[in-house]
């Protein structure tokens, strides 16, 4: 191969791929109960979190989005489950993260102030009263997270074969 100047050599264009992502807060009261919300642009109900905004890392975006939806401070966390959702021809797929925020004071748990416009109701439910209430996905992430003291891998919110828990 002979020297080029890069002046000479073709321009090599590609487009990188990019991956939708979320985060979501595990918020918990005392008594093993747990924070959820109804969204007011989907059926069900769900956990404080949503898209990861372009530069923000999955931890800003699981604070932000909690002090959004529901005017908390989440200032720790843990994280306990990391999802990948493969595209289906109705969503885009992505990666899911979801942080353990921990347990919060009741009393700061009656502050809650819900962003009118994405979230209609909130209630802190005892954990196995709370789950048959979120959606598919979201359930099998907050049940593999709940009691984990290692970070989860999923694959559609299920255990991936060959991948230890």
């Amino acid at each position: 191969m002979s020297d080029a100047n890069a002046s000479e050599l073709p321009e090599l264009t590609f487009v990188l791929p990019t991956i939708p992502a979320s985060a979501g807060a595990l918020i918990r009261g005392s008594k093993g109960r747990l924070l959820i919300l109804k969204p007011t642009y989907k059926g069900g109900w769900t956990i404080p979190g949503g898209v990861v905004e372009i530069g923000e890392s999955p931890w800003d975006a699981c604070r932000r989005e909690a002090k959004e939806e529901c005017g908390l401070d989440v200032t720790t966390g843990r994280l306990v489950c990391v999802d990948f959702l493969h595209p289906r021809p109705d969503r885009p797929g992505g990666m899911r993260f979801l942080f353990d925020c921990g347990v919060v004071d009741d009393a700061v748990l009656d502050t809650v102030v819900l962003q009118p416009i994405e979230i209609s109701e909130s209630r802190i439910l005892p954990i196995d009263a709370a789950l048959p209430l979120l959606s598919g996905p979201v359930r099998r992430r907050v049940r593999a997270g709940w009691k984990s003291k290692r970070v989860r891998y999923l694959e559609n919110g299920r255990p991936v074969q060959g991948i230890s828990p």
